[in-house]
C-alpha cells in the first residue's frame, strides 16, 4: 500500500482510500489534493515522489507545474482589478490597449476576452515555438491578427495566448504585472504558495513532470484545433527550463502546491473572503462567475459554459455534482475549484500527466469521494 501523508478527518475516510488507491492502480508518480471548507483547510494528502527517479519524496514544500490552472489564479487578479474600479468587464480590450483595436477587434470586450471569445486561440501562421519567450513580439502578433471567428457568437479555447493578453491588460491597468501583484497583494500576505513567475532560488523544489504517453482526442483537426494545439509554435518550447519558470504567463505556467490553490480558491467559494478578510465584494464575486457563453466550443471537443476566466460546472460534473462550481482544469490533469453553495475549495496537482483535456478520472473521483463524505 502507497504511504500517504498529511491530514484526513476520519469522516473523509473515503477521499483518503481513493487518492491511495490511484498510486496503488499505477496512475501516480507524486501528488497532492487539498480541500477547504468555508476557508479552513480539512484536507491535505501527499503521497509519490517529485522526480522521475523516485528518489525525493512529495513533501508540503513540493510546488508542482499547473499549467492551465493557472488561468484560475489570472481570473482572480483580473477580478480584484475590477473590484479596484480600474478594469470593466464589459469594456473594450482597446481601451486599454488601443493597439488591439486593429483588425477588427475594436468592440472585443474584457469578459468576452476571458471567456474565449476573441477567436485568436493561436497564431495565424506558423512561427517559432521560441518566440513565447518574447512577450512584447507576441503582444505585437495578437494585436494585428484577425481573430478566426466572429468574437462574441462562440468560445473557443485560448490554451497560451489568453494569458498574454489577460496580462497585458492587468499591467496597462494596475502598473505592476499579474504575476508581481499576486506575489505582493495575495500570496506574501497571505501566505500562499503560488506563483505566476517562479524565481530561481524557488526553482529546486519544482516537481519533475512525466509527459502524457498518448495525445488528447480533439476530435476533427479544425483549422482553428490545429492553430490552438497542433501547428508550429502552438506551444511553448522548452517548458522544463529555467526560463519557462522565470517567465510571467497567466495562462500556462503558474506553480503552486494544492494547499494554496484551495485557499486562494476559498474566496469565489465564499463570497470574496479569505481567513476573515475581504479580498473581493460579493458583487465581483457574482460577476466573476456568472456565465459569460454556453454551448460548442471551437477548439475543445465539448460544449462548455465560460465565466469570466472560469469554466463553470454546468453540463459537465467536473468540479463535482454542484450546478454553482468554478474553477479551471491544468495540461495533463491538475485542478483547482471553489463551489458557493457548499463553500467547498479544492485543488489537485500530480507529475505523472494524462491525456485528459479537462475531467481527468483521477481528480473527479477524488471530488465523487469528498462531496459523497459531506
Amino acid at each position: 500500500m502507497t504511504e500517504v501523508s498529511g491530514i484526513c478527518p476520519a469522516r473523509f475516510a473515503a477521499v483518503r482510500e481513493r487518492f491511495a488507491a490511484h498510486f496503488d492502480l499505477g496512475l501516480e508518480l507524486g501528488a497532492r489534493f487539498s480541500v477547504c471548507i468555508k476557508g479552513e483547510p480539512v484536507i491535505d494528502l501527499m503521497a509519490g515522489f517529485s522526480d522521475l527517479a523516485k528518489t525525493a519524496p512529495v513533501g508540503p514544500e513540493t510546488l508542482f507545474p499547473v499549467f492551465s490552472s493557472t488561468k484560475a489564479v489570472a481570473a482572480l487578479m483580473m477580478a480584484r482589478a475590477v473590484d479596484a474600479g480600474r478594469i470593466r468587464y464589459d469594456q473594450p480590450v482597446a481601451d486599454l490597449w488601443p493597439e488591439f483595436a486593429q483588425a477588427g477587434k475594436d468592440t472585443i470586450t474584457v469578459a468576452q476576452l476571458l471567456s474565449h471569445q476573441a477567436g485568436l486561440p493561436g497564431f495565424d501562421e506558423l512561427t517559432d515555438p521560441d518566440l513565447w519567450y518574447d512577450r512584447e513580439a507576441v503582444l505585437a502578433r495578437l494585436a494585428a491578427q484577425a481573430p478566426m471567428w466572429e468574437p462574441g457568437t462562440a468560445s473557443g479555447y485560448h490554451p497560451i495566448t489568453v494569458g498574454y493578453m489577460v496580462g497585458e491588460l492587468f499591467r496597462r491597468a494596475d502598473g505592476r504585472t499579474l504575476g508581481r501583484a499576486l506575489r505582493e497583494d495575495l500570496a506574501a500576505p497571505f501566505g500562499l504558495d503560488v506563483w505566476i513567475g517562479l524565481p530561481d532560488a524557488e526553482h529546486n523544489r519544482v516537481a519533475q513532470v512525466r509527459k502524457p504517453t498518448a495525445l488528447p482526442d480533439l476530435g476533427e483537426l479544425t483549422d482553428v484545433r490545429k492553430a490552438a494545439f497542433l501547428n508550429r509554435g502552438a506551444s511553448v518550447g522548452r517548458r522544463d527550463a529555467p526560463d519557462w519558470r522565470r517567465a510571467e504567463i497567466p495562462s500556462a505556467n503558474g506553480h503552486a502546491t494544492s494547499l494554496a490553490l484551495a485557499r486562494l480558491m476559498a474566496v469565489v467559494a465564499n463570497g470574496g473572503v479569505l481567513d476573515r478578510e475581504a479580498v473581493l465584494s460579493s458583487q465581483t464575486v457574482a460577476e466573476l462567475t456568472k456565465s459569460r457563453i454556453s454551448g460548442p466550443d471551437r477548439v475543445l471537443p465539448f460544449d462548455l459554459s465560460w465565466a469570466a476566466g472560469l469554466l463553470r460546472n454546468d453540463g459537465q460534473a467536473i468540479f463535482g455534482p454542484g450546478r454553482q462550481a468554478v474553477g479551471h482544469y491544468g495540461w495533463g490533469g491538475s485542478v483547482t475549484m471553489a463551489d458557493p453553495e457548499t463553500g467547498v475549495s479544492a485543488s489537485y496537482v500530480m507529475n505523472r500527466q494524462s491525456p485528459h483535456l479537462i475531467g481527468d478520472p483521477r481528480p473527479v473521483a477524488l471530488f465523487e469521494a469528498l462531496y459523497r463524505s459531506l
